[in-house]
């Protein structure tokens, strides 16, 4: 049966595979990939889309699995106009598509502090969504407000208490496009901030295969945390530690592997499916609950339909 969709601006493509969008390179074909000119394109593709029809906004597809029937809606991906970094005293804003590395040298040219991001993979958007952080600081710590477009169309402005962050978590509102954030930043020296990432870089490369096929992180840390995202680490144990005890560092499923030098790292070594991706992840938890009696949850997000 064929859906009329409206005729946007931007580009439009249907039955788009999305295998080449993610970082672990597998996914079946969106229905519909959306890419919007811009915000007012958005908003009007939005406002005349049937309400019926599903929609997911897709970032960088750095912490993604779709599984490989692929996702039946609209897949919204945002692009040039969306990548916007500008720095106006100790407010960052930052467009929703632009990477949070390139946030986090850009503000550390202007003597801003947001060094935390320049390891996380991943677009702004993503971060506010998952309330991205590490070294200590979380996005919750930074965000002023950040600015969605509903699926209805409408502009709205969401602050944290709206996005109720938690640990890798908020609670942006069903089917709504985050399209640009505002950051606070305290005060630094551009030299200093800059050495500190390369040092961070450093640290990253050394413990994690960053030169794999991986979506980050499989699994959070089973640990306490406040609402506001922030660890307990009275509570804290770490994922890799205890996937490591249970015996699986370097475990494979077909092309499917955790990492050998980071086995919280799911990789895609040889040609996986994500079914392979998924099903390993999911004998990694069985595994761990019988070792350990934790209870790991994904922090990769899966989605779509299976093959």
């Amino acid at each position: 049966m064929s859906i009329d969709l409206p005729t946007p601006r931007g580009a439009l493509t249907p039955n788009r595979p999305l295998d080449s969008l993610t970082w672990l390179r597998v996914g079946g074909p969106a229905d519909w990939l959306f890419q919007p000119a811009d915000a007012d394109d958005l908003s009007a593709f939005l406002g005349a889309l049937d309400p019926a029809i599903a929609v997911f906004p897709m970032g960088v597809g750095s912490n993604l699995i779709v599984r490989d029937g692929g996702i039946r809606g609209v897949v919204i991906r945002l692009g040039r106009g969306f990548n916007g970094i500008g720095v106006d005293g100790d407010i960052v804003t930052a467009g929703a598509a632009a990477l949070g590395a390139h946030v986090a040298r850009k503000a550390a040219d202007a003597g801003r502090d947001l060094t935390f991001l320049r390891t996380i993979p991943g677009s702004i958007g993503g971060a506010v969504r998952m309330n991205a952080g590490c070294y200590g600081s979380y996005i919750a710590d930074h965000l002023i407000d950040a600015t969605a477009i509903s699926r209805d169309g409408t502009f709205v402005t969401l602050g944290p208490d709206d996005l109720k962050f938690a640990y890798r978590h908020s609670e942006l509102p069903d089917g709504s496009v985050l399209i640009s954030a505002r950051l606070r930043a305290s005060a630094g020296d551009a030299e200093l901030l800059h050495a500190k990432m390369e040092n961070q870089l450093a640290m990253r490369d050394a413990s994690q295969p960053t030169r794999e096929r991986s979506a980050g992180s499989t699994f959070r840390n089973p640990a306490g945390f406040s609402s506001t995202g922030r660890a307990d680490d009275t509570h804290e144990a770490k994922a890799w530690k205890l996937i490591e005890n249970a015996g699986l560092r370097g475990h494979r499923l077909g092309g499917a592997q955790m990492s050998e030098k980071h086995p919280n790292f799911l990789l895609n070594a040889d040609g996986a499916t994500a079914a392979q991706l998924e099903e390993l992840g999911e004998f990694v938890r069985g595994r761990v609950r019988e070792t350990s009696g934790h209870e790991l949850q994904w922090e990769v997000i899966r989605i779509g339909d299976p093959a």
